[in-house]
């Protein structure tokens, strides 16, 4: 997305900052108009003072392009915007013919000042997301612990009216309560039955002073059962919550972390929520146990413990069991060893690892759950059997609770009778699988069953297959969260760019320290749709456009990420390498640049992945942009990159060899760029044994790359010398 755009999608606060910014002497309907043609030019250079000359060229540039705005508003009939342009067109002819430097000047602080404003709104809205969550995880941490309190206020206030340690004790002295009003009723009965034996003033008073413990208790009683019922009426939106939106934005964040995002996929946060949860529930139920017993020891009509009993147990157990069942996650989807950075794509025959957690963290579900391991439960294309150890008891970790790590699983597939054809709607690489973990849980005489899922899973039998494998997991898990939406690929949905340049972005985050920029991003998305991608986020991209044909998109930037991991990690990281950059953009960038200036870029037709560089060469007519034939995997596995920079010559028609590379794109000096890189030569060797001769007489010799230049090449991409000359060359080198 182009700067300009960008800035349009800020708040009305920043907006006003854009405003100021312009005036009539630079009104911000030309920043509209000339907004692309604007962005692509280096107004830093321009605005030099020494560049006079260069401003001249760019003042008149942006009169012609001024003039094809008028031409087009001509065509459109739209009178009012042709009458602007020609205001804007005087008053710049005006301000600015006798000092373009001036309008450089103007346009560079603006664009300066234009980031500043966007960087600030950036760094604002990650402030106010990241302000939000803590927000609402503090809430919640309140919301937990207000009903832990509660829970235990019970026990102090109502029924025991003492501390939790002195439980047994106020239980004892609850039941001698009960004892001591049973005898008094008793002994008042007697007497009631032995006429005479008492006055009736007496009886009376006794009558009323049991009565009063009767009240009393029952009072108690009812409050218990009250406190009880509102603690579990605010547990209810609480384990709702945690489950529905808590639990579910925790598996969205690992989906976007299993395809590259950097998003936090913590778990300690949510078990301590379902466990704080899970104790305060089974502290509740053990509360009600000791309600059962006073009632088994007394009772009475309409005893609030005996109509309430059901209706509390019923819920009590039913967030236990909400919990419990949702609390099964897979911590670590399944991933080959090999491939940590690509998990979910695992190749029959290779083992591969997976982790579970239970996040409510008690002690007595140590040993209690048992974990089963089930492929494909709900079949739709190949079938396979899983290899290893499927069956684990979860076990009780030190610092990460309850949890289970299967570590030597593989899948093989099953020869079954009439195998799948060609004719299945799907390829082997957009047939998604997943795994089913079937869990039992037996505590406190209960049995309880309830299972989680994996993320799809894409099964390859060939290395080959791991980029399109890879291609259907990136397109899956950015466009839904439906884990068994297995047959997503029989009609994939199409992505926006939008969604899908950060997620190319994160291609690169994640095996190097330097994600996509938006200039790199905008090359990838004209590329992949024209230019409306970089003008319309919004843009859709259909499954087939990104990864279906012999040669795709995604496979094109998967030799790229290839390239780069093996042999330009260091350079790409320090940020030598431009990389997406057209050939059209090319000659714009080095137009304008000292003679010798370079830049890397990646080839755009080499499916493996190759890069070239570019530099630029002033003579008495245009400048002369020229281009190496792309360097592979094949010549950078002999000779590295900035090794063949440092020493790469051109045969210009004097036969007379030349390194024409001198400056890094804008202006680093080339050895200043790419020093460090640069190959040490091996330091000479004391001789070891006299009769060792196989080297004596040889010089030793440097690998260099030579193009060889004719004049009907002088546009053209440069390519190797023949092997003839080269190796004359070589021999006079």
């Amino acid at each position: 997305m182009s700067q300009w755009l960008e800035l349009q999608q800020l708040d009305s606060k920043f907006l006003e900052q854009v405003d100021q910014l312009y005036d009539d002497s630079f009104p911000m309907a030309i920043r509209q108009y000339l907004s692309s043609w604007i962005e692509s030019h280096d107004w830093d250079h321009v605005a030099n003072v020494e560049n006079e000359s260069l401003a001249t060229v760019r003042f008149h540039d942006l009169l012609t392009q001024l003039d094809h705005q008028h031409s087009r508003f001509a065509m459109e009939k739209d009178f009012l915007n042709q009458h602007n342009i020609r205001k804007i067109k005087r008053n710049l002819q005006s301000l600015f013919q006798d000092n373009p430097v001036s309008m450089a000047m103007i346009i560079s602080r603006n664009l300066s000042e234009e980031r500043k404003i966007l960087a600030a709104a950036q760094n604002r809205t990650e402030s106010t997301q990241n302000d939000m969550i803590v927000e609402k995880h503090r809430e919640m941490d309140g919301r937990v612990k207000d009903i832990k309190m509660k829970v235990q206020v019970i026990c102090v206030k109502h029924l025991f009216q003492i501390s939790l340690q002195d439980t047994e004790q106020t239980i004892k002295n609850l039941e001698d309560q009960q004892d001591e009003y049973d005898f008094k009723s008793k002994t008042l009965q007697s007497r009631e039955e032995l006429n005479g034996t008492i006055s009736k003033e007496d009886l009376n008073r006794e009558r009323l002073t049991i009565h009063a413990m009767f009240m009393k208790l029952n009072d108690t009683r009812m409050k218990v059962i009250s406190q009880m019922s509102e603690v579990l009426n605010n547990t209810d939106p609480v384990v709702f919550e945690l489950i529905s939106t808590e639990l579910a934005e925790w598996r969205h964040r690992q989906q976007m972390a299993c395809i590259g995002g950097l998003t936090n996929v913590c778990l300690d946060q949510l078990q301590n929520w379902f466990t704080s949860l899970g104790e305060s529930l089974l502290q509740l139920r053990q509360q009600l146990k000791k309600l059962l017993e006073l009632e088994q020891k007394f009772t009475y009509d309409n005893d609030p413990i005996t109509l309430s009993k059901s209706t509390l147990d019923d819920r009590i157990m039913l967030n236990l069991k909400n919990l419990i069942t949702n609390s099964l996650v897979v911590e670590r989807q399944p991933c080959m060893p090999t491939q940590l950075q690509r998990p979910l794509v695992l190749k029959t025959g290779v083992l591969f690892t997976l982790k579970l957690r239970l996040l409510i963290k008690l002690q007595e579900f140590n040993h209690t759950v048992r974990v089963k391991v089930q492929f494909d439960k709900y079949v739709l294309f190949r079938m396979f059997n899983i290899l290893g150890t499927a069956m684990k008891v979860m076990n009780m970790e030190e610092s990460n609770g309850m949890a289970a790590e299967f570590r030597h699983l593989q899948l093989k597939e099953k020869k079954v009778t009439g195998n799948r054809t060609s004719e299945g709607p799907l390829i082997v690489t957009e047939e998604l699988h997943s795994i089913t973990f079937e869990a039992e849980l037996c505590w406190s005489g209960m049995v309880m069953n309830f299972e989680a899922t994996s993320l799809p899973i894409v099964v390859i039998s060939n290395v080959s297959q791991l980029p399109s494998g890879w291609a259907s997991i990136m397109w899956y898990n950015m466009l839904t969260s439906e884990p068994k939406n297995l047959s997503f690929f029989v009609t994939p949905p199409s992505a926006t760019w939008g969604h899908l340049e950060e997620v190319l972005s994160w291609q690169f985050s994640s095996i190097t320290k330097r994600g996509l920029n938006q200039e790199q991003l905008n090359m990838l998305g004209t590329k992949l749709l024209g230019p409306k991608a970089v003008m319309d986020p919004e843009a859709q991209i259909p499954w087939n456009r990104f990864c279906k044909k012999n040669f795709t998109f995604w496979l094109w930037i998967e030799g790229i990420l290839d390239l780069i991991k093996r042999h330009l990690l260091s350079l790409w990281d320090d940020g030598c390498i431009m990389g997406f950059v057209t050939k059209d953009r090319t000659k714009a960038l080095l137009h304008d640049k000292a003679s010798g200036t370079f830049l890397l870029r990646f080839s755009e037709s080499n499916r493996d992945g190759a890069i070239t560089f570019s530099w630029v060469e002033h003579d008495a007519n245009e400048p002369q942009i020229r281009s190496v034939e792309p360097y592979t995997k094949k010549e950078l596995s002999a000779v590295s990159l900035p090794d063949i920079i440092r020493n790469y010559r051109v045969m210009a028609a004097d036969n007379v060899p030349e390194n024409p590379l001198r400056f890094l794109y804008p202006s680093i000096p080339k050895d200043e760029a790419f020093k460090k890189y640069y190959s040490k030569p091996t330091d000479k060797q004391e001789p070891m044994d006299v009769d060792k001769k196989s080297h004596e007489g040889y010089i030793s010799t440097t690998l260099i790359s030579i193009s060889e230049m004719q004049p009907q090449d002088y546009n053209d991409t440069l390519m190797p010398m023949s092997p003839e000359v080269y190796g004359e060359l070589e021999r006079m080198v």
